[in-house]
């Protein structure tokens, strides 16, 4: 790898499997420990005019965005303008922006799979700063790929994977939709993504825009949290057999949530050549992380 790479976010399950998949491959990245109030505009001008990487991967604020029950309004205002400063600052000193993004940027309302084309239409307060996020890097940073990940699955213990988990460990009934649709992507895999795209980026290829990745073979909520359960047990003892179905609409979440979150991943096949992975065979080595961890 000819370019000095620059992670934001590190230390959190993204960022830390980013790193592992990297040392496998000899590629490091310069990973900054955040300031004790976490990455601002101020702090990340001090960083890239100090530091002049050639390239940023932005997972600086992957828990808040992909992994909480939910973010407060000014904390997402806060890290808006944080990526607003940073996109100028690359522009600014010819550096390539990696920035994820999500599926929350679409309402769910069609049954079919979502590509790139689709107009956003976010339903809540998270979705709408993502979206608002993602027009600031096109308008000011044409050197940048925006990620949209579909339900990204970690091994933290306050994580989306780890809240099911620990809820299944003292609960005997848990319900979940069984119309809501997504691609659960375990984090290995995102993490394999964002390598592939750097490495052709690397390579001078001027491959810029926004595309989408989720695992293989999209499912309802209620089948992932089965074959999850499923898994588990092979590790810890639970209280829940099986989880109960429930409507989407009738879920707590269903006003912030997409129904329909199933992304079409053909263009970055085409582009990059990068191959949706099947899900399930990703959970056994998450779960025993996840495992060893608790």
């Amino acid at each position: 790898m000819r370019m000095r790479l620059m992670l934001l976010g590190g230390g959190n399950a993204l960022g830390q499997a980013l790193i592992r998949l990297g040392a496998e491959e000899d590629i490091g990245f310069l990973a900054p420990r955040p300031p004790e109030q976490g990455w601002d505009a101020s702090s990340l001008t001090v960083l890239l005019d100090e530091t002049r990487p050639d390239a940023v991967i932005n997972l600086a604020y992957y828990f808040d965005w992909f992994q909480a029950e939910a973010v407060d309004a000014a904390r997402l205002a806060s890290q808006e303008r944080a990526v607003e400063r940073l996109s100028e600052l690359c522009q600014h000193h010819e550096i390539l922006l990696i920035q994820p993004s999500s599926y929350r940027v679409f309402d769910g309302a069609r049954a079919t799979a979502y590509s790139e084309k689709d107009e956003p239409l976010p339903l809540g307060p998270r979705g709408q700063a993502l979206w608002r996020m993602e027009q600031w890097v096109r308008a000011t940073c044409p050197r940048h790929v925006l990620l949209r990940f579909g339900w990204l699955l970690d091994d933290s213990a306050d994580g989306v994977l780890g809240r099911f988990l620990g809820r299944a460990e003292k609960e005997q009934v848990l319900f979940l939709a069984d119309d809501r649709r997504g691609n659960p992507t375990p984090v290995d895999d995102a993490a394999r993504v964002i390598l592939s795209v750097l490495k052709q980026l690397d390579c001078q290829s001027p491959l810029w825009g926004t595309y989408h990745y989720g695992g293989l073979e999209a499912t309802t909520t209620l089948s992932l949290g089965q074959v999850v359960l499923g898994e588990a047990r092979a590790f810890h003892t639970l209280a829940v057999q099986e989880p109960s179905p429930q409507a989407h609409a009738a879920r707590p979440d269903a006003g912030d949530e997409p129904q329909h979150a199933v992304l079409a991943c053909k263009k970055i096949l085409h582009t990059f050549g990068i191959k949706p992975r099947a899900w399930r065979a990703g959970l056994p080595a998450l779960l025993d992380r996840y495992y060893r961890h608790v």
